[in-house]
C-alpha cells in the first residue's frame, strides 16, 4: 500500500519547472516541431526524433519513416528563433549555429511489430476493428497517468504553480516587461500540506538568465513584482514563506553554452513533478504509435475523468504493454486512501469505458495531428493555455452514474 498523504498532519512537497529556453526543453521543442511538420504531410509517419545541443551546435538524430519532405535544419533554426536564441550571448545563435542531421528509417523489425499486432497475426482471432486491432504497441513498458483535485485543472498544486511561474518568466521577457532576461530559467515551488490538502507556500525559487549589467536587487524586485505576485495566490503566502531569486548569484551564461541539452531529460517537468510515479519513457519527438507517449496521455485521460467523476480525490493509473501486442498487459489503479469506491471497482469501470489499445487511443484522442510542439514546454498535462484531447472529461458523468 502506498503512503497515504491524507493521514499525515504536515509534510512538504516540491516540484520544479523550466522555461522554454532551458537547453533540454529547447531539444524537446526541436524534436516535436519536426514531428508536427511531418504529421502535417504524413499523419501515419513513424517518428522517433532526438535532439542534442551544446555551444553553437544542434544535433538531430533518429529513426523516421515518412513520405513527407522535411527541411530539418530550417525547422530547428525557426524553433531556436522563436524561443529567443538570437545571438551567441544568449547561449546560441539561431542564424550561425552548426546543425548536424543524421536520420534513418525505422527498424523493419519494429515496423512489422507495430503495423501488424500479435492479435492480428493470430489467424484464429476475430477482429472487430481491423484498423485498431492491427496496431501493436511500439515498445514494451508501463505508462502512468495521474490527477488530483488540488487545482481546477486537476493537477498537483506544486507542479501547476511551478509551470505558471516559468510561463510568466517567458511572458515578461518576450513582452519586454523585464527586457534584460535571457531565455533560460527555472522555478521551484515547495508547498506545506496538511492532511493531504495544500496549506501554504513554504518556498519559491526562481533562477533566471539575465544580462551582465543588471544588479541582483533589480532582478529580485522585478521578479517579485512581475512574476511571483501575479502567479501565486496571496492566501498561500505567510510571514514564513521563503523567496529565493537567483540564489547561485549571477546567471549570465545560459542556454546551450551554459549546459548541454538533450531530448527527454525533463520527464518529471513534463508530467506531475514527482507527485506520481513515472513509467520511464520520454514523450517528445515520438509519434503516437509509441505508447511511451500515447498511453501516458490515455492514462492521464482516464485518471482525470475518475477524479472529475469524484470517484477519488487522487488517482494514479498504470497501463503496461508488450511490443507488438495491441491489448494492454495490465491496468491498475492507486487512489492513496482517497477513493470513494474500491480501487478494483474503478478498474472495472476503466476496462468497460476506456479502450486502451494503441490504435484505439490514437483514434479516440485523435493523436495523428500536429499538436505536439506546444506540449514540449510547460508540461503535457493540466494546460490552460492550449486545448489537448487527453484533458477532456467527457466520460466523468457516465462513470459517476455507474459508480453511485
Amino acid at each position: 500500500m502506498a503512503f497515504s498523504f491524507i493521514d499525515s498532519k504536515s509534510y512538504l512537497y516540491t516540484s520544479e519547472s523550466v522555461t522554454e529556453g532551458h537547453p533540454d526543453k529547447l531539444c524537446d521543442q526541436v524534436s516535436d516541431s519536426i514531428l508536427d511538420a511531418i504529421l502535417k504531410e504524413d499523419p501515419s509517419a513513424r517518428v522517433a526524433c532526438e535532439t542534442a545541443t551544446t555551444t553553437n551546435l544542434v544535433v538531430i538524430i533518429g529513426e523516421i519513416t515518412t513520405t513527407a519532405k522535411i527541411n530539418y535544419e530550417k525547422i530547428a533554426r525557426k524553433t531556436l528563433k522563436s524561443i529567443g536564441y538570437n545571438n551567441a550571448n544568449t547561449g546560441i545563435d539561431w542564424q550561425t549555429c552548426e546543425i548536424i542531421v543524421k536520420i534513418h528509417e525505422q527498424s523493419p523489425n519494429i515496423n512489422a511489430a507495430v503495423s501488424t499486432a500479435l492479435e492480428h497475426r493470430d489467424a484464429n482471432s476475430l477482429m472487430n476493428d481491423v484498423e485498431v486491432d492491427a496496431i501493436g504497441a511500439g515498445d514494451q513498458g508501463m505508462m502512468v497517468g495521474f490527477a488530483c483535485n488540488e487545482t481546477p485543472e486537476l493537477m498537483p498544486m506544486t507542479m501547476s504553480l511551478s509551470h505558471q511561474l516559468t510561463q510568466k518568466l517567458t511572458e515578461v521577457r518576450k513582452n519586454n516587461i523585464i527586457p534584460y532576461l535571457g531565455p533560460d530559467g527555472k522555478s521551484q515551488v515547495t508547498i506545506e500540506y496538511e492532511y493531504g490538502k495544500p496549506k501554504r507556500v513554504h518556498t519559491i525559487i526562481i533562477s533566471t538568465q539575465h544580462n551582465e549589467n543588471t544588479t541582483d536587487n533589480t532582478i529580485s524586485s522585478d521578479i517579485l513584482k512581475y512574476v511571483i505576485k501575479p502567479v501565486i495566490p496571496e492566501i498561500l503566502f505567510d510571514s514564513s514563506t521563503r523567496i529565493l531569486i537567483n540564489p547561485s548569484g549571477k546567471f549570465v551564461i545560459g542556454g546551450p553554452h551554459g549546459d548541454a541539452g538533450l531530448t527527454g531529460r525533463k520527464i518529471l517537468v513534463d508530467t506531475y513533478g514527482g507527485v506520481a510515479r513515472h513509467g520511464g519513457g520520454a514523450f517528445s519527438g515520438k509519434d503516437p504509435t509509441k505508447v511511451d507517449r500515447s498511453a501516458a496521455y490515455a492514462a492521464r485521460y482516464v485518471a482525470k475523468n475518475i477524479v472529475s467523476a469524484q470517484l477519488a480525490d487522487r488517482c494514479e493509473v498504470q497501463v503496461s504493454y508488450a511490443i507488438g501486442v495491441s491489448s494492454p498487459i495490465s491496468v491498475s489503479v492507486e487512489t492513496f486512501g482517497t477513493g470513494h469506491i474500491a480501487d478494483d471497482e474503478i478498474v472495472k469501470l476503466i476496462n468497460k469505458h476506456f479502450d486502451l489499445r494503441p490504435g484505439a487511443i490514437i483514434r479516440d484522442l485523435n493523436l495523428r495531428q500536429p499538436i505536439y510542439q506546444n506540449t514540449a514546454s510547460y508540461g503535457h498535462f493540466g494546460r490552460l493555455d492550449i486545448e489537448l484531447p487527453w484533458e477532456k472529461t467527457d466520460k466523468s458523468e457516465i462513470l459517476k452514474q455507474e459508480a453511485f
